[in-house]
């Protein structure tokens, strides 16, 4: 067994373990939901419809016409693909910077925002093999990620899942969401992120574009 199935399954036995008596019911508790990753699923049904697949850097991932969002561990059978991320506290922002991106930042889910894309990349072992304090400051102080980014709020609502520590394929999976009409600032934001130093420890990157499906 490879080392994601390994942590995939010590992972979900122990949160089996946490939720057992909610099996005799079949039902879903909270706490169960909290501790299960989000799934990102492309295959033939879903919420998304999946527009285009392009490989930025590296592989690509196969083509499939949908893609489901849920919190739980394993994918439906036939799946072309599937991604696990948890979402996590920002590891290389700090508290003044907090504040003001949390009251900038949009919610998911608006009705206006019938566009998406998934962005899953990896980082490079050299990128791993900085310190914290080295990373913050490629991340901020010269790329200067989160600041730069401020003027696309709240056009452009994003989450980060964190994947690596799961033992997936990528170190993070990225959700984007933004109107149609908005769609133009939202590649203005792609570009500006990928011409930063940055985005020269990226060894794979995989963009998703999608459309809410409707009916």
């Amino acid at each position: 067994m490879q080392r994601r199935e390994l942590i995939v399954a010590s992972l979900a036995t122990a949160a089996q373990a946490c939720v057992a008596p909610s099996r005799a019911t079949g039902t879903t508790t909270m706490e169960e939901k909290r501790r299960a990753p989000t799934l990102f699923t492309a295959g033939t049904r879903g919420a998304w419809r999946i527009d285009h697949v392009i490989a930025v850097r590296g592989e690509a991932l196969p083509a499939a016409a949908y893609l489901d969002v849920a919190s739980r561990w394993e994918p439906e059978p036939g799946a072309a693909w599937a991604l696990r991320g948890t979402v996590s506290s920002g590891r290389y922002t700090e508290r003044r910077e907090k504040a003001p991106l949390d009251a900038a930042s949009p919610p998911l889910a608006r009705s206006e925002a019938s566009r998406a894309c998934l962005i899953p990349l990896t980082k490079s072992p050299a990128w791993w093999a900085l310190t914290q304090d080295e990373r913050r400051a490629i991340f901020e102080e010269r790329s200067r990620h989160l600041s730069d980014s401020m003027r696309f709020l709240p056009r452009v609502a994003r989450r980060l899942y964190h994947s690596r520590d799961l033992g997936e394929p990528f170190d993070f999976v990225t959700w984007f969401e933004f109107a149609p009409e908005h769609e133009p600032a939202f590649d203005e934001l792609l570009h500006m992120l990928r011409s930063r130093e940055e985005w020269t420890f990226v060894d794979r990157e995989v963009e998703v574009r999608l459309t809410r499906a409707t009916g």
